[in-house]
């Protein structure tokens, strides 16, 4: 994620539960937009992407569950990590070939980090 960070591309966190651990880790990673609780992922994605001036087609969203499917349908980029939900996996672009918590954050970064123009920093 730092990485990406580096290349220009902005970072949030939307999550459905609450976590110190989240909370924690976003402040090491220098990620600035965390919305952790939410309730209504669609509603909250909206309004985080109006507040950062981009449109959902502009987004990339990284899910593994139901309430993600909305999100998934809607971003330019949808991925659902290989052990998601079956709904999850059906609605995103791109599945994984790792699992959540075992690499597959990463592997969205990579591939995210690839399609960039080399003007962004992610070629040699």
């Amino acid at each position: 994620m730092k990485a990406l960070a580096r290349a220009g591309v902005r970072i949030a966190i939307l999550s459905g539960r609450r976590s110190r651990a989240v909370t924690r880790r976003c402040r090491e990673l220098g990620i600035r937009h965390v919305v952790q609780g939410s309730s209504d992922k669609l509603r909250d994605f909206g309004v985080l992407a109006a507040k950062l001036g981009v449109t959902a087609a502009q987004c990339a969203y990284v899910g593994d569950d139901v309430p993600d499917v909305p999100l998934l349908r809607v971003v330019g980029a949808a991925f659902a990590v290989a052990d998601a939900h079956p709904s999850a996996r059906a609605a995103a672009h791109h599945v994984t070939r790792l699992g959540g918590g075992c690499g597959a954050v990463r592997e969205v970064c990579d591939r995210l980090l690839a399609a960039l123009p080399r003007h962004h920093g992610s070629g040699p």
